[in-house]
């Protein structure tokens, strides 16, 4: 968990030198570390169920650790394509919450923690929208 959290180390960089795209594309940057949890709520509720409280606890241990200690996050809640959207969106922030708040009882202090809910704007499985992984929490590191 720590390792899929951590960032890449940094490179030095060199001087003088240019980069081309070539046929006109555009460099994208690499995408930040993150890792997608499955976190079981009660129907249409932002309540952690018991089940899943082992992995929050084993991500409030991984973000503890002083590899990722400097490190902050987002906590991004995502839903499955059911539902109206505005609702989805709420739902999703509160359950993103919900795991920010859990995170910090358990020492992650409130300034490392972004929470932010995203619906089925991002659905992890697009050929499934309503499949059980679409139902997540993201932690993105944001450094």
């Amino acid at each position: 968990m720590v390792q899929q959290l951590k960032t890449p180390p940094r490179l030095r960089s060199l001087r003088n030198l240019a980069v081309e795209a070539t046929g006109g594309a555009q460099a994208q940057a690499p995408e930040r570390p993150s890792l997608s949890l499955l976190i079981q709520f009660d129907f249409n509720s932002a309540r952690v169920r018991p089940q899943s409280q082992q992995a929050l606890l084993n991500l409030s241990q991984a973000l503890l650790t002083p590899e990722l200690a400097s490190s902050r996050f987002a906590v991004e809640g995502h839903t499955d394509a059911k539902g109206n959207e505005d609702y989805n969106l709420k739902l999703s922030a509160q359950r993103a919450q919900a795991v920010a708040d859990f995170l910090k009882a358990r020492g992650v202090t409130e300034e490392r923690l972004v929470a932010a809910g995203k619906g089925a704007t991002e659905l992890a499985n697009s050929e499934s929208p309503y499949a059980p992984e679409n139902r997540r929490v993201r932690i993105v590191n944001l450094n």
